[in-house]
């Protein structure tokens, strides 16, 4: 094998070093070249439309071999101005042909394309890659937030929807709905009240075994709510308190505001009309009593003198007798504020019986656990447990269970969230903006994950549009780049007779 056949490789990165070791370019070409880039500049500002040379000034900067190839074309676009001598008139074919003379003087023409083959390698394709990758990661991380957001969108979908089911309201004017629907706290009540009646048993159970262990009396009873419920059902406060019907009943109004409904009338139909006020009225307070004329005030007897028939004795407090004194007519039997209310809707009253239900479940618990365990044999073999009421003798481990879960029952349903919630509607007017606030929010939320689903998704096709571009430009830099080494290979071939050239390393991975 001769030297001729020998390949000539050369380090793509280190071939201007290669070219100006081997004497083929200079040293200071740099200063030399900025002359032909000002005159190409020049030159371009002056083209014929021509598709030829439009592709070449696509992609990249113009080097000594795009010059030579407008050459060729100006040939073709300037050919009646040549002459007989073979020369061109035209001022475009003297500019390119005057630029390729002074790219062809020491090889600039050699050195600007290795530097431009270099930058090429190194810089243009890597930093290309670089931000299509980072387009691509962007739109993926902004894919990844879109699922997040519409998982959120989903969630927060569920949640206002559960909680109006659980509400019992679609969802639509939340406020409205929610005081639309405490007026079905009085059918809850009445079924929970006509439920209680199946606790005398145990309130029987209950107080017998108090009185025996404790010997307490039967007539202070342990559960009193419970066991008027029983008796009285779910009455208003004042019965409870006064031990008797009101002759009428005002419930207070429900204080809460629907800003954003319709508006409500103010007035009232058992609101009591006071009229215009009239600065010149005098209160009328009947006749007036002359007591010059002889007109005197009844004192009734004087203390000390005998009381005659019927005389009242004013040493008697009615408080303390308990007598409830009543204004003629119905004012003084009128249930008012929280008196109007029932037992299981007063909260305070609500308390107490819940409290007392309590008491009752403590109470079954222990005993069913008594019952249960190996010593309760023994116990009742005891001489001090035979003196005990039949009704505690008899009870077993089934019939304090069967007390226990009518406890339980009523427990749960009294206490079931959506009966909770009713409750403080009604007596809480900032419990129901605080819950209008709270599903309100769960709307905004799913709201705001919809625009902001929008947002990424414009933001996701944006990203990849600027991608899919800079993936159609650096396709063109590939390809100028390979055109590029394939002129530099072949005429570094030339200055050799031939021999075969090939840039290797970096230019390999392109």
């Amino acid at each position: 094998m001769t030297e001729q056949d020998l390949p000539i490789d050369i380090n793509a990165g280190k071939l201007l070093d290669w070219l100006i070791n081997r004497r083929h370019c200079i040293r200071g070409w740099q200063t030399n070249i900025l002359l032909i880039r000002e005159k190409i500049n020049n030159a371009i500002q002056d083209m014929p439309e021509h598709e030829g040379i439009t592709k070449l000034l696509t992609g990249t900067h113009i080097n000594y071999f795009h010059c030579k190839k407008i050459i060729e074309i100006l040939k073709e676009t300037e050919a009646d101005t040549k002459n007989l001598f073979g020369s061109y008139g035209s001022q475009r074919m003297k500019d390119w042909q005057e630029i390729v003379r002074l790219y062809e003087k020491d090889n600039l023409y050699l050195a600007e394309a290795a530097q431009m083959l270099i930058r090429n390698i190194n810089y243009e394709v890597p930093n290309f890659k670089k931000q299509i990758q980072k387009c691509e990661q962007t739109a993926n991380e902004l894919e990844k937030k879109t699922l997040d957001c519409r998982k959120s969108e989903n969630t927060a979908k569920t949640d206002f929807g559960n909680s109006c089911k659980q509400l019992g309201i679609p969802g639509q004017k939340i406020k409205r709905e929610l005081v639309g629907r405490v007026g079905e706290l009085a059918d809850i009540y009445a079924k929970i009240s006509a439920r209680v009646e199946c606790l005398a048993p145990v309130v029987e159970f209950y107080s017998t075994f108090v009185e025996f262990t404790l010997g307490r009396s039967r007539d202070n009873d342990c559960v009193p709510m419970i066991q008027y419920v029983i008796d009285k059902g779910n009455t208003t406060t004042y019965e409870w308190t006064y031990g008797e019907a009101p002759l009428s009943i005002v419930e207070p109004p429900l204080n809460i505001n629907l800003d954003d409904e319709d508006k409500v009338p103010v007035g009232d139909e058992n609101t009591l009309d006071l009229g215009e006020p009239n600065e010149n009225a005098e209160i009328d307070f009947g006749d007036e009593v002359n007591l010059d004329e002889g007109g005197e005030i009844d004192w009734g007897d004087i203390e000390g003198e005998p009381a005659g028939e019927g005389a009242i004795d004013f040493n008697i407090s009615l408080e303390e007798s308990g007598i409830v004194v009543e204004a003629a007519g119905n004012e003084g039997g009128t249930a008012t504020g929280d008196e109007a209310l029932t037992v299981l809707d007063n909260p305070k009253t609500r308390k107490d019986f819940i409290d007392q239900l309590l008491e009752l479940q403590a109470f079954l618990k222990m005993r069913l656990y008594e019952l249960k365990s190996d010593r309760h044999q023994s116990v009742l073999s005891t001489s001090l447990m035979q003196e005990a009421s039949p009704i505690i003798q008899m009870a077993t481990a089934d019939t304090t269970q069967n007390m226990l879960d009518n406890v339980q029952v009523i427990l749960s349903e009294i206490l079931d969230s959506r009966v909770q919630h009713l409750h403080s509607i009604k007596h809480s007017p900032r419990y129901v903006d605080v819950l209008a606030a709270n599903l309100e929010q769960k709307l905004v939320l799913v709201e705001r994950m919809a625009t902001m689903q929008k947002v990424l998704k414009d933001k996701q096709q944006e990203a990849r549009s600027k991608g899919g571009a800079l993936k159609e430009l650096l396709e063109v830099v590939i390809q100028k780049t390979r055109e590029l080494q394939i002129e530099i290979e072949k005429d570094i071939s030339k200055k050799y007779k031939n021999r075969k050239v090939h840039l290797t390393g970096s230019i390999s991975a392109l």
